[in-house]
């Protein structure tokens, strides 16, 4: 069971009605990227310990961090307490004088227009006033002002926006020398690290806070390329698109996110992944070409792991190749298990589709792929992505079979032309698993009924015959893994029985 956890976008909403706050929900060469941003001469090691004051990094840096202010027109129904129910008939004249003076316009069915302001942060990243932030903190904007630490403020236009990864970039104009970051390496940081967020957390602006590096390559459910650095650094609405800083005063992250439940836990993009993003945004105003595979992928458990051979689960699990794709082509099959990418380590499948969306469509990677217990390295071209490569489907309606089950505590019966046909598969692939027996070691995992069973330990399930043939050789103790199609998506489960 996969618990669920509330993502909140931290810039902050007011409304001029009322006041209150809420929480809102490319790749170019390098010396290119560089005319848009500063990177660090050096790696900006940080320091092991806290120091005694984080006042000279302050110093240094706030003067570049930037508060970001949006005006955004919407339109509000307003309640009418006169309105009456079904008693008075349609037209009636007090009715339509009312609903004219709450609802506003004409008809009294326009509504009336408010102006929805936003808060959030930025920082500057060149001396021509390239400013980098999340996307959500200007999504929608009719007007956008940023205001300095010396109150200064400047009005401010979209530059480029992607909403897959919320990074954004804003401009203004100014014969002022600007002072701006540098940009560090997010893959330098450590768990452990201390870091420093600076920005305007309910309005209260050049907030800063400290606090230490959790956990990296989080995946909270933000977005297909989520990567985020966790730290329990305090950051609250309006702290969206503010710099996360290493102790070297380089930034290594942009603040984009806290679990509504949670006590501290905050997320960051990291830097590494804008840094990729900027050259893009900035010539093309979005991204453009993002790198396509074309995978349906998975993580891998601790049972899939040993049912795969692996001592450990990592890597990222094609669960299915889609036809035609990149992936196809170069030879990848379902039931690969890939590695590594272009020589780095997969830990977690979640890796994968950033490291791909990242390199250029028509590139050539290599990827270390485990088959049949034996390792390969496969090039593969790349395509321009046309769908996320992670896919997720929903359960089907439980199907109710009341006979025994069998010794993996499933029962399962051949799949009619209709069901076939509605559940996008050939009629002679695959046995419909019609229900999961309680208290089995089934029950324990993700099989559903609804779902259709394909293979067992990599035997094809094509009729009750071949079912029964490949359960003949599961013995108590042992993990069983099998394919299953469910929606839209093909995902391998693993489980031990008991």
């Amino acid at each position: 069971m996969h618990s669920k956890r509330t993502v909140v976008l931290i810039a902050s909403i007011t409304f001029i009605a009322g006041i209150f706050f809420a929480a809102r929900l490319g790749w170019i060469g390098e010396t290119k990227a560089k005319e848009y941003f500063h990177e660090s001469a050096g790696a900006g090691t940080p320091i092991a310990s806290a120091p005694g004051s984080f006042s000279p990094l302050v110093k240094k840096v706030a003067p570049a961090v930037v508060n970001i202010y949006t005006t955004k027109k919407v339109t509000m129904r307003a309640f009418n307490p006169f309105k009456t129910g079904p008693g008075r008939g349609q037209g009636d004249p007090f009715e339509d004088f009312f609903d004219k003076f709450f609802q506003g316009g004409p008809t009294g069915r326009e509504g009336i227009q408010r102006e929805q302001h936003s808060l959030g942060s930025g920082f500057v990243i060149n001396g021509d006033g390239l400013i980098l932030t999340n996307n959500h903190v200007i999504a929608g904007a009719d007007e956008i002002n940023v205001q300095f630490s010396d109150e200064k403020k400047y009005p401010a236009k979209v530059v480029g926006a992607d909403e897959k990864t919320d990074v954004a970039i804003v401009k203004i104009t100014t014969d002022k020398k600007l002072p701006f970051v540098q940009l560090g390496n997010s893959n330098n940081v450590e768990i452990g690290d201390w870091v420093v967020a600076v920005g305007n957390p309910f309005g209260l602006d050049h907030t800063v806070t400290a606090g230490i590096v959790s956990a990296k390559g989080r995946v909270i459910g933000a977005g297909p390329y989520d990567d985020f650095i966790q730290m329990d650094a305090s950051i609250n609405p309006g702290n969206s698109g503010g710099p996360l800083f290493d102790t070297a005063g380089n930034v290594v992250g942009i603040n984009t996110a806290i679990l509504a439940a949670g006590q501290g836990l905050g997320f960051a993009i990291p830097i590494n992944m804008a840094k990729k993003l900027i050259p893009q945004l900035v010539e093309k105003g979005k991204i453009t070409d993002r790198g396509w595979l074309g995978l349906q992928i998975q993580p891998m458990t601790e049972e899939l792991a040993k049912s795969f051979g692996l001592e450990e689960g990592k890597g990222a699990l094609v669960g299915d190749v889609i036809a035609g794709s990149p992936a196809e082509r170069a030879g990848i099959k379902r039931g690969d298990v890939i590695l590594k990418y272009n020589d780095k380590e997969l830990n977690k499948s979640s890796e994968l589709p950033g490291l791909v969306a990242s390199t250029p469509t028509g590139a050539t990677i290599k990827l270390e792929v485990l088959r049949e217990g034996k390792k390969q390295i496969m090039p593969v071209t790349l395509g321009k992505q046309q769908i996320d490569d992670i896919k997720s489907g929903k359960a089907k309606d439980e199907v109710t079979e009341f006979q025994k089950a069998d010794a993996i505590g499933l029962v399962v019966r051949p799949l009619s032309a209709e069901e076939a046909h509605s559940l996008g598969v050939k009629q002679n692939k695959g046995m419909l698993i019609a229900r999961v027996e309680p208290a089995s070691a089934a029950e324990g995992s993700d099989i559903r009924a609804g779902d259709v069973l394909l293979e067992i330990n990599g035997k094809s399930t094509n009729s009750s015959a071949e079912y029964q043939k490949a359960i003949t050789g599961v013995k108590k103790g042992s993990i069983v893994r099998l394919l299953v199609r469910r929606d839209n998506s093909t995902v391998y489960v693993a489980f031990k029985i008991q």
